[in-house]
């Protein structure tokens, strides 16, 4: 087992940042939908503004880190050296982790969230579960150092953010 101790240790590590964003339980693979945040006051924010850029943020670190771990699992084949990212990624992918930062009615001005997320919450929520298990399915790939594999799944794990950011992100 390449990863699962260190990504259980890492994962430990960054407790804390569940701790503050964990409004939905760290295994939000539900089959329902976790609430919206109707308000500031659902959400460890200390404003609106606050949520929109701290969201944006973080979805920008992921794109970055993406482009890393492709580095590592796509170019130089190093499973290694790619797992305290993927640790990372498995960490930051998620519903637990994003979802708080979606407070209702927070497109527009300074966004770039199309009002479809709140109108379509269950679909944009569910798109997070599809995303979990891609990156479930690449850690797996990276695990067994099976490149090919570890390749396709890069490639799920994009097109299921590219499919979202086309329905709910203004370009």
């Amino acid at each position: 087992m390449l990863l699962h101790r260190p990504l259980q240790s890492q994962v430990a590590r960054s407790a804390g940042t569940f701790v503050v964003f964990g409004l939905f339980s760290l295994g939000a693979h539900a089959e329902q939908a976790p609430a919206m945040p109707q308000s500031v006051d659902d959400t460890p924010f200390g404003s609106e503004r606050e949520a929109v850029i701290w969201r944006q943020d973080e979805l920008k670190d992921l794109e970055r880190l993406l482009r890393q771990l492709r580095f590592d699992l796509v170019n130089n084949q190093d499973a290694r050296g790619a797992a305290p990212r993927l640790a990372e990624l498995q960490e930051k992918a998620t519903q637990a982790h994003l979802l708080p930062a979606f407070i209702a009615g927070t497109h527009g001005r300074g966004s770039d969230a199309k009002p479809e997320i709140w109108e379509e919450w269950d679909d944009f929520s569910a798109g997070f579960v599809d995303l979990e298990e891609k990156v479930g399915v690449l850690i797996d790939a990276a695990e067994q150092e099976d490149y090919r594999a570890a390749t396709r799944a890069f490639s799920e794990v994009g097109l299921s953010c590219r499919s979202c950011h086309r329905a709910y992100r203004y370009d």
